[in-house]
């Protein structure tokens, strides 16, 4: 895929809603493809921490794969932490990876994720 449907997918999904934070696509080595940051929000990872999530999120792509046959593939993705929610889906060997708000109730998660899978869908 070309940066420009990257660039579209962090774009499209961003702008769902007002509590979204972060959305990347991580490549199958951990690097930033594309992302789309909230401009007003200081991150909760610094530079270096950054880049072992990332490379976390490539290691467990690969592993997941390997369940893939019996289970079928990885839709999404949802984390619940103490600061943020997190969901995640595969976009063949890339990961895009979205950071929301933790205040967020379930039922506007629930729409996040039904907004995004099309758009993920569409390059999968």
């Amino acid at each position: 895929m070309a940066k420009k449907d990257f660039e579209y997918i962090c774009n499209s999904i961003a702008s769902i809603s007002p509590f979204i934070r972060f959305v990347g696509v991580i490549g199958d080595r951990g690097e930033l493809l594309a992302y789309n940051r909230r401009t007003e929000l200081i991150p909760l990872l610094n530079e270096k921490n950054t880049h072992f999530q990332f490379s976390h999120i490539a290691m467990k792509t690969d592993l997941e794969g390997f369940f893939d046959k019996n289970l079928g593939e990885i839709e999404f993705v949802w984390e619940e932490r103490k600061k943020v929610q997190t969901i995640s889906f595969a976009v063949k060997k890339s990961r895009v990876w979205v950071s929301i708000d933790k205040k967020v109730i379930r039922s506007e998660m629930l729409r996040i994720i039904d907004v995004c899978l099309p758009i993920v869908k569409k390059y999968s």
